[in-house]
C-alpha cells in the first residue's frame, strides 16, 4: 500500500468515526466525546486513551438502579448548539398550555362534528330523505377506527406539528364540504360586501330535495369521511403531547384534558344543535357555524402549534433521546406492546371506561325518560352535565394521580364508584317510583368517576411500556375501546328490553332493574377483578426518579433481586 493511499484511508476512517448519528433532531456523541466520558459509563471491555491497551477500566462498586439506563450520564450534542445533557435540568415552557389548548379544541370540534346531527335527527332526516343521522355517525366512527392504524406511522414520519396541522386542515375542509362555502357569502353580506350571484339553476340542482341552503348528500358524506379520518390525530396523540411538553407531575392532568375535551364537543352538539337545527335552514346555518369555528381554530393551529420544546420536560424524555431507539411500524408496535408485561391491564380499564361513557351517552334519551326526565331540554342538560363531569373528573382525579402516581389504587376506586353509580340508571323501586333527582345525580357522578379512568390508564400504559411510542399505545386503546363499544351497542339495545325483578315477594323492597344496566355492571365487575392483578414496574416513573423529579410520592416498593438487598436492585410498582 502506498503512503498516499494509506493517508487517504486514514482520513476517511477519521471522518466516519467522528461523525455522529442524528436522532430525533439531536445527535449522539462523537467518538472523541465518548473517550472523555466518565469511566462508570463505559463498558468493562472499553479501551479508552487514559489506560494502556489491553487493560479494562476499573469500576468502583456502587448501587445499581435496575431500570435506570446508565446511558443517561453520557453527553448529547444538539445539531444547532453543543449541549452537554448531563448538565441540563429538564425544563417546561409556557408554550405547553398553548399546545394543550389547540389539541383540546381540535378534539372538541371533531366530536361536535361527529354528533352534530344527533341532537336533531328528525331535521336531518327530513332534509336528506332516506338517510338517517345514526348511519352518518356510523360512517364517521368506522372511518375513525380505520384512520387509527395510520396515525402512529404518520406522526413518526412527519412529526407532531405537521401531523396535527395537516389533520386540522383536513377537518376544516371536511366542514366546508358539509356546510358549503356559501357560509362566507353570508358573513360578507352581513359586513355589507356583496358577491356575484351564483347560477340559480346550478344552486337549485345541487340542493334539490335537501333544503334551500344545504349541500347535496354526497358532499355531506365526503366531508364526514374527511373529519372522521382527521379525528384520531387529536385522540391518539395526547399522551405524546404530554410526554413531549409536560413535566412528570403534570402528564396525567394534561392527558385528561386533551382526551376528555371531545366530550365537551358532544355536549356542545346537544346544546347548540338542539337550539339551531330545528329546520333545514337552521341546520344549514348550524353547519356554517361549525365550519367558521373550525376554520378559526385551524388558523390558530397553523400559526402557533409547535413540534417540541428546545429542552425536554422530564428525565425520562432526555433518556429516550440519549438511547436513540427507533420505534417499529405501528403493526409491529402492536405485537410488541401486547407482549409487554402489564400492558393489557390498563387496556382493559380503558375499554371498560370508554364503553360505559359511549353507551350511556348514546342512550341518554332512553335512560332519562325511563327515570322520569321527559322534557327534551332537561335531557339535553343532563347529557351535557354528564360530558362535563367526565372532563372535570379527569382534571381533578388526574391531578391527584400526577402527584402520587397511584394509578392502580385510583383506578380501582373509580371502577367501584362507577359500579354503584350505574345502578340508579336502571333501577326502579316500586314503592318510591321514579326518582329523577337521584337519576341525574348518579349520572353526573358516573361521568366524574368513569371518565377519568381513560386518561389515567392511557398514562399507565405508557408508563409500563416505556420507552415505547406513546401514539401507538393510545391508538391501540382507541381502536379497542371504539370497537368494543360498537359491538356492545346491539347487545345493549336487546338487553334494554329486559326487566329483572328483585325481591318481588316483599312489597316494601320490590324493585326491578333494566338489562342494559345489568350488562354494564357485569362488564365493570369483570374489569375490576382482572385489573386488580396488575403488578408491573412503572418504568417511566423510575427514569424520572433518577433525577429526583418525583421524590417521595412514588407508589414504590423495595424488593430483593437475586437474593441481594435493595442496594443492588430496586423496582417501582403501582401496588396500591
Amino acid at each position: 500500500m502506498t503512503k498516499s493511499k494509506g493517508i487517504r484511508i486514514t482520513a476517511l476512517l477519521s471522518i466516519v468515526l467522528s461523525r455522529a448519528t442524528i436522532v430525533s433532531g439531536f445527535v449522539t456523541p462523537s467518538i472523541s466525546k465518548l473517550k472523555n466520558a466518565r469511566p462508570s459509563v463505559l463498558s468493562p471491555h472499553w479501551h479508552g486513551t487514559s489506560q494502556p491497551l489491553g487493560q479494562p477500566h476499573r469500576f468502583k462498586s456502587k448501587p445499581i438502579e435496575s431500570f435506570i439506563s446508565e446511558s443517561f450520564k453520557t453527553s448529547l450534542k444538539s445539531t444547532k448548539n453543543d449541549v452537554d445533557y448531563t448538565k441540563l435540568v429538564p425544563k417546561v415552557y409556557g408554550q405547553r398550555w398553548i399546545q394543550l389548548g389547540y389539541l383540546s379544541l381540535l378534539a372538541l370540534l371533531s366530536d361536535w362534528i361527529c354528533f352534530s346531527v344527533a341532537a336533531a335527527p328528525s331535521t336531518y332526516e327530513a332534509a336528506y330523505a332516506g338517510h338517517s343521522a345514526a348511519s352518518l355517525i356510523d360512517v364517521f366512527l368506522f372511518t375513525n377506527v380505520a384512520s387509527c392504524f395510520i396515525v402512529t406511522d404518520t406522526v413518526k414520519k412527519f412529526g407532531l406539528e405537521k401531523a396535527i396541522k395537516g389533520a386540522s386542515a383536513l377537518m376544516a375542509l371536511g366542514c366546508f364540504f358539509r356546510s358549503g362555502f356559501g357560509v362566507f357569502a353570508s358573513s360578507l353580506t352581513s359586513l355589507g360586501i356583496t358577491l356575484a350571484a351564483s347560477d340559480p339553476a346550478a344552486v337549485a340542482s345541487a340542493t334539490a330535495g335537501s333544503g334551500a341552503d344545504l349541500v347535496p348528500f354526497w358532499s355531506i358524506l365526503a366531508g364526514t369521511i374527511m373529519v372522521g379520518a382527521a379525528q384520531p390525530f387529536f385522540q391518539c396523540t395526547p399522551p405524546l403531547l404530554s410526554a413531549t411538553w409536560f413535566a412528570s407531575n403534570e402528564r396525567a392532568t394534561s392527558t385528561a384534558v386533551a382526551l376528555n375535551f371531545n366530550q365537551i364537543g358532544i355536549a356542545t352538539a346537544f346544546l347548540i344543535g338542539g337550539e339551531m337545527a330545528t329546520s333545514p335552514d337552521g341546520l344549514a346555518n348550524y353547519f356554517g357555524v361549525i365550519s367558521i369555528a373550525c376554520a378559526l381554530v385551524t388558523l390558530g393551529t397553523f400559526l402557533q402549534f409547535q413540534n417540541k420544546p428546545p429542552t425536554p420536560p422530564s428525565t425520562s424524555e432526555i433518556e429516550k433521546l440519549i438511547k436513540g431507539e427507533e420505534e417499529p411500524p405501528f403493526l409491529e408496535s402492536v405485537a410488541k406492546l401486547f407482549k409487554t408485561p402489564g400492558f393489557l391491564y390498563p387496556l382493559s380499564a380503558f375499554i371498560m371506561s370508554i364503553s360505559i361513557t359511549n353507551i350511556v351517552g348514546a342512550f341518554i334519551d332512553d335512560v332519562m325518560k325511563r327515570g322520569g326526565v321527559t322534557d327534551q331540554f332537561g335531557i339535553d342538560l343532563a347529557g351535557a352535565g354528564f360530558e362535563f363531569g367526565i372532563l372535570f373528573g379527569g382534571i381533578i382525579i388526574g391531578g391527584y394521580v400526577d402527584k402520587t402516581k397511584k394509578y392502580k389504587e385510583v383506578t380501582k376506586a373509580c371502577i367501584i364508584a362507577s359500579l354503584f353509580l350505574l345502578v340508579p340508571l336502571g333501577l326502579t323501586e316500586h314503592t318510591l317510583g321514579k326518582e329523577p333527582a337521584l337519576l341525574v345525580l348518579a349520572l353526573l357522578g358516573l361521568g366524574m368517576t368513569a371518565g377519568p379512568i381513560q386518561p389515567i390508564n392511557a398514562e399507565l400504559a405508557v408508563d409500563v411500556s416505556y420507552p415505547s411510542d406513546e401514539t401507538a399505545v393510545e391508538s391501540i386503546q382507541q381502536v379497542g375501546g371504539n370497537l368494543i363499544s360498537a359491538l356492545l351497542v346491539p347487545l345493549v339495545e336487546i338487553a334494554a328490553r329486559q326487566d329483572y325483578e328483585i325481591l318481588p315477594q316483599n312489597p316494601s323492597l320490590a324493585s326491578d332493574i333494566r338489562g342494559d344496566v345489568v350488562l354494564l355492571i357485569g362488564l365493570t365487575i369483570i374489569t375490576y377483578f382482572y385489573f386488580s392483578q396488575f403488578d408491573s414496574p412503572l418504568k417511566r416513573t423510575i427514569a424520572d426518579a433518577s433525577n429526583g423529579e418525583v421524590g417521595d410520592v412514588i407508589d414504590a416498593e423495595v424488593i430483593q433481586v437475586n437474593g441481594k438487598s435493595s442496594s443492588t436492585g430496586r423496582k417501582l410498582v403501582s401496588k396500591r
